[in-house]
């Protein structure tokens, strides 16, 4: 299906031209046509799929052919994501498709300015990205409302339930707009019982979609999973890079943080790193946010023998992952940790940014 061949509007049109899509994905032409009605949607769908981009057109498309409900306080579009790197990526691919509608787009996480932040809200902005603690600290500062909220979308509910997050998603759900009285969506690469009990309670007859991909890894990746205590973690990443002297390697990190501990190990502990780096075969760790915003750039490709690795926590439900996609065979390891990465605030205390 063609994009042309949905009522979409063309200052739409024209923002998914300069994105380059030409075509659906299987998850946009099932959500679209339903979305576009102003219809609920709960949809099933992994990453990389193309829902960011489903559930932002079809926002764009209902918010060009709706009324504003006028100057205030209230955003018209929220999008709640559980961590500032797809709060990041949200925003920047908002910004793409939105580019010809004149909408305000304003993510919001931690780690970044405040006060600017929270003046910029303060001016008024249509579409409001951002992580639960950060919306949470500045709605209950009053510095925003949600009771004239049109739209709200849900991205990787059942991530936001693993992060300890229902707590604060249910306490921006109960200060919106009434169900009925908005468009709600929500996208989670699995909908167990708790992801569809928000649903009914805080959805309108939401349509469910399930658009589970027959194959949910690259054929060509090879994967591996290592069950490691945390203090265990490093010298399982050396032994996997000296197993491998003439591989490229990927590491995700959680946090920046991370990524600078492990920079500055493996300048220690492997000389000859500068040389990796001038053969063009480098060991790089990054986050998911450093790949989105350019910070650092992945290798082009894998080679013959590529790994990435990236952290898991026990209970995660685990998707298709982000190892580098190539025309040869690469390796795919998870390791995963029996403590939590980051330690979490108490429940009853949500406040806090916790992304």
């Amino acid at each position: 299906m063609r994009f042309e061949e949905l009522p979409i509007p063309d200052k739409v049109l024209e923002g998914i031209k300069d994105a380059g899509f030409a075509k659906c994905t299987p998850v946009q032409a099932q959500t679209l046509p339903e979305a576009l009605q102003g219809k609920d949607i709960a949809a099933q769908a992994q990453t990389g799929t193309g829902k960011t981009a489903a559930f932002l057109i079809a926002v764009f498309s209902r918010m060009l052919a709706m009324p504003s409900p006028g100057k205030g306080p209230s955003p018209r579009v929220l999008i709640i994501a559980p961590t500032r790197e797809l709060a990041v990526q949200i925003a920047a691919e908002a910004k793409l498709l939105g580019s010809h509608t004149g909408f305000s787009i304003l993510p919001v996480f931690g780690g970044i300015d405040y006060l600017k932040q929270r003046e910029a809200i303060a001016k008024g902005v249509d579409v409001l990205i951002g992580t639960p603690g950060r919306l949470i600290d500045y709605l209950k500062q009053r510095v925003y409302s949600l009771k004239k909220t049109q739209f709200l979308v849900i991205d990787e509910a059942d991530r936001l339930f693993d992060m300890g997050f229902i707590s604060d998603l249910r306490f921006l759900l109960r200060r919106m707009s009434p169900y009925d009285k908005r468009q709600s969506m929500l996208f989670s690469a699995t909908l167990s019982n708790r992801v569809l009990e928000l649903c009914y309670e805080h959805m309108n007859m939401p349509v469910r979609f399930s658009l589970t991909p027959e194959n949910v890894t690259v054929e060509q990746i090879e994967q591996g999973l290592y069950h490691v205590s945390r203090d265990e973690k490093i010298g399982l990443l050396l032994g996997i890079l000296k197993r491998e002297p003439d591989g490229r390697f990927l590491i995700f990190c959680n946090t920046r943080a991370a990524v600078e501990r492990i920079d500055n190990l493996l300048n220690d502990s492997l000389p000859d790193i500068e040389e990796y780096i001038r053969l063009k075969i480098p060991v790089m760790p990054v986050t998911d946010e450093m790949i989105v915003t350019g910070y650092r750039k992945a290798p082009g490709h894998a080679g013959k023998k590529g790994i990435g690795l990236y952290g898991k926590k026990p209970r995660e439900v685990q998707t298709k992952g982000k190892p580098s996609r190539t025309g040869s065979s690469s390796h795919g390891a998870r390791r995963s940790d029996h403590r939590p990465v980051k330690k979490q605030p108490p429940r009853h205390h949500p406040h806090p940014d916790r992304s």
